[in-house]
């Protein structure tokens, strides 16, 4: 048994109960699930509230609701004060319904027992390759939000709710030009879309993606009316033609590389040379370096078979589909642009 002496700088004092609390991590899913699924986080917008007050106002069981609280604040979701009363703190105000950077929706996805399933056969997919998810439901991710509507609209509904922050903070870092047409390619809702728009007023945009999240696209208003058009189709055949800037936001890391090139040669064929290609994905940083894309990556290998990506790996990827890589430029969210040049 190695002695204080031999224990590495940093490491917790007892490693044993530093381990299992990892092995245990499924615990903290299910308590912010269930601080979503009751809302706490809304009731206490007004202030400080105990366990029983809380209580009270969920319809939910104080002595077990107070169990949870706890262990929340423990991980810096919501704080006990001394007088037993639970307040938000900066980590549980985006589990509140109404606010702008709301992730309420995206908790319930993530936490979703479609989820939890999926990764528990992770073993299973380290062992054979391939999905976990396809294994145990019978069909691909994509095939099965098809087949299930209500699945389908949680997911749209988590993405969208994910994506908020993460289309403000690309909006924002990259330098759009102030004219031309930009093509969002598998652009969901357009929430992305939206937010170039409204900070270019000369660009115009088409939104690309399948029926289900265009019929609930967000470009609707006065602000953004005539600039803008949707068009529904399959990025694995073709992409609309005639756009200056092509944005891949979240849809490489859903695929393996051999699908990832379909994609590329599709735009490429729909772009002229010099054009421009952003990606917008998680880029992985070398060596031991804690990233959320690390997290992402495992989630992909079991939900779709995709991946995160280092930059050199972006740079090969997109060279394979008639691109060069030109820069990598990092966002206040945790996804960067990599930028690429049709050639």
């Amino acid at each position: 048994m190695a002695t204080s002496s031999q224990r590495p700088t940093g490491a917790p004092q007892d490693l044993a109960a530093h381990l299992m609390d990892h092995a245990m991590g499924h615990l903290f899913s299910a308590a912010l699930r269930t601080a979503a699924q009751h809302r706490l986080a809304d009731h206490l917008a007004g202030g400080a509230r105990t366990a029983e007050q809380l209580a009270a106002a969920t319809g939910t069981h104080a002595p077990h609701l107070r169990r949870v609280l706890r262990y929340l604040a423990a991980r810096g979701i919501f704080h006990e004060d001394a007088t037993g009363a639970y307040r938000l703190t900066p980590a549980a105000r985006p589990l509140r319904t109404d606010v702008p950077d709301s992730l309420h929706t995206a908790v319930l996805m993530a936490t979703d027992e479609l989820f939890l399933r999926t990764s528990a056969g992770m073993p299973e997919a380290v062992r054979h390759g391939g999905a976990s998810f396809e294994r145990l439901f019978g069909a691909p991710f994509f095939d099965h939000l098809g087949a299930h509507p209500a699945t389908r609209q949680l997911f749209d509904d988590g993405m969208a709710s994910l994506s908020a922050q993460v289309d403000e903070a690309v909006a924002e870092a990259y330098p759009f030009p102030g004219t031309g047409t930009v093509v969002d390619v598998g652009g969901g809702r357009g929430g992305l879309l939206r937010a170039v728009l409204r900070r270019r007023p000369q660009l115009t945009g088409v939104l690309f993606d399948q029926a289900p999240p265009l019929a609930h696209h967000l470009l609707d208003g006065d602000e953004l009316k005539g600039r803008w058009r949707t068009q529904e189709g399959d990025f694995f055949a073709t992409v609309p033609e005639g756009g200056d800037v092509y944005v891949l936001k979240h849809v490489l890391h859903d695929w393996p590389d051999d699908h990832c090139r379909r994609i590329l040669r599709a735009c490429r064929a729909a772009m002229a040379p010099g054009r421009r290609l952003l990606v917008v994905d998680c880029v992985l940083p070398p060596g031991n370096a804690p990233h959320f894309g690390k997290t992402l990556d495992v989630a992909m290998m079991t939900v779709l078979d995709g991946q995160e990506r280092t930059a050199e790996e972006f740079a090969t990827l997109l060279s394979a589909g008639g691109f060069r890589l030109t820069r990598v430029l990092p966002t206040a969210a945790f996804p960067s642009i990599v930028e690429a040049v049709a050639e």
